[in-house]
């Protein structure tokens, strides 16, 4: 789980310029990363950073991407 949330965060925090996919990448790489972390917790998994990693990435590819389309929508 914490490897598909860093992937999918990574994906999402460089592609934002398709703002609508890197929303819904980031959101789903912040999902992934914290059940990773959760699962790291409990000691079912030994990638606590790479979840960690993951959220972080979701998170700047879901802010930039926000960023970014209300950018393209507020402009006239």
């Amino acid at each position: 789980m914490g490897i598909a949330g860093l992937v999918l965060g990574i994906v999402s925090a460089v592609g934002f310029c398709m703002w609508p996919l890197a929303v819904v990448l980031g959101i789903l790489g912040i999902t992934f990363g914290a059940v990773g972390r959760g699962k790291a917790r409990r000691g079912e998994a030994s990638n606590a950073g790479q979840a960690l990693a993951g959220i972080i990435c979701g998170s700047v590819g879901v802010l930039l991407a926000i960023g970014l389309g209300v950018l393209l929508i507020v402009q006239p």
